[in-house]
């Protein structure tokens, strides 16, 4: 399979929804998408494969910083290292755009996304206590500064 990271279009909405019902247990709806892709701070790529949406991951450009939104792959389109890609398009695009610190939260229970984020850099910066709606799971802080 070959894959290619490409910018948010409209037309990966609908995709990106349904991935995120895959990926995440408070999934955002397809609205905060269109919301997303109207909000001047958000920068947003996806990982296609064969013209569809697999993965993404976005963040939020807040004047010299970064705060990561979300990072998501396909359950079938795990394990080919699809998040570091995305990762790693992210961390370059955010020092071309002058940011030097990026910011965000993980749950405690998420330990690959921990280990990709601590791959890449990132470290612990604190707890946010109760943070997840659905669970009252915690969220790590999670910080990486170049």
């Amino acid at each position: 399979m070959t894959y290619e990271i490409a910018p948010l279009e409209p037309r990966y909405v609908p995709g990106l929804a349904e991935l995120e019902k895959l990926c995440f247990a408070v999934p955002w709806p397809e609205q905060a998408f269109w919301e997303e892709i109207e909000n001047p701070l958000a920068r947003y790529s996806v990982m296609l494969c064969g013209g569809e949406a697999v993965g993404y991951a976005g963040y939020w450009h807040v004047v010299d910083e970064g705060h990561i939104t979300n990072i998501a792959v396909h359950p079938a389109h795990r394990r080919r290292a699809l998040a570091s890609r995305l990762l790693d398009n992210m961390l370059a695009q955010a020092t071309a755009a002058g940011i030097r610190l990026l910011t965000l939260e993980v749950r405690a229970s998420n330990v690959p996304a921990i280990a990709l984020y601590r791959k890449f850099g990132f470290c612990e910066a604190g707890v946010r206590k109760r943070y997840y709606s659905d669970n009252g799971e915690d969220a790590w802080i999670m910080t990486k500064e170049w």
